[in-house]
């Protein structure tokens, strides 16, 4: 298995991005922690990993305190070990449909300062533990090149994001540490049957990853099956964005 008996923790673990990352990642060995700011479905999301063999351990936790974030990092790493991956699918509280001229400046400006305060937060509270073992991955879902009406922060959030990463990466490289992201369009309603989906059209596959095509990359870029690719994007996007 390409996680076995590492430590991940994913936070935002409850959402969409975040339970299917934690599910794939504990279908591939991991022992996931689990955080997020609300407990129910988080244990939720346990149970079923767990009924399916999966190790897991829950923690609320908000993403945005920086000490809460640190103390939670402290325990996986006392209990675990360590800590060797790292997954921030956490939300940024982005406002879309309106156009940039007519939004307040707050609210274009609030995800990017969420998700900038959060991941770094998140990446140098896990990066104090995974430093002294040389060793760990640390990812996001950023990118933001592409170029779509009425959204807001979201792609100067997820540029910034990556931005952020490159700078991680350049730090912790020398540690043995690596800092990626992944680059999605966004995934269809999993009820929904691809060839239905209308957003598919603006790729080249004419199809958008779904959620557990994200988390299968994400689990192969945390993996030893990567051990050079760091300060790099993957891009799922099926080709609505073109490398």
């Amino acid at each position: 298995m390409l996680l076995e008996n590492k430590t991940a923790i994913v936070y935002g673990g409850a959402g969409a991005i975040g339970s299917a990352v934690a599910r794939v990642f504990a279908g591939e060995g991991a022992t996931v922690h689990l955080a997020g700011r609300t407990r129910a479905p988080l244990e939720e999301l346990a149970g079923t990993i767990a009924g399916s063999g999966g190790r897991v351990e829950v923690a609320t936790l908000d993403a945005t305190d920086r000490a809460a974030v640190e103390r939670h990092a402290d325990a996986v790493a006392r209990h675990s070990v360590g800590i060797d991956i790292a997954f921030n699918a956490t939300s940024n509280d982005d406002l879309h449909g309106t156009p940039l001229v007519d939004m307040a400046h707050e609210d274009v400006l609030r995800p990017v300062t969420k998700a900038v305060t959060t991941h770094l937060t998140l990446a140098t509270a896990v990066a104090r533990h995974m430093i002294p073992r040389r060793t760990g991955v640390i990812l996001a879902m950023g990118g933001g090149r592409e170029a779509i009406p009425g959204l807001g922060g979201s792609h100067i959030a997820w540029s910034a994001l990556a931005g952020l990463c490159r700078q991680l990466a350049c730090e912790l490289g020398p540690h043995g540490i690596r800092a990626a992201w992944l680059l999605s369009p966004g995934s269809p309603d999993p009820s929904v049957p691809p060839e239905d989906d209308p957003e598919a059209t603006a790729t080249l596959l004419r199809r958008r990853p779904r959620l557990e095509d994200v988390a299968y990359a994400a689990a192969f870029l945390a993996s030893d099956r990567a051990p050079t690719m760091t300060a790099t994007e993957v891009n799922v996007t099926g080709g609505a964005v073109v490398d």
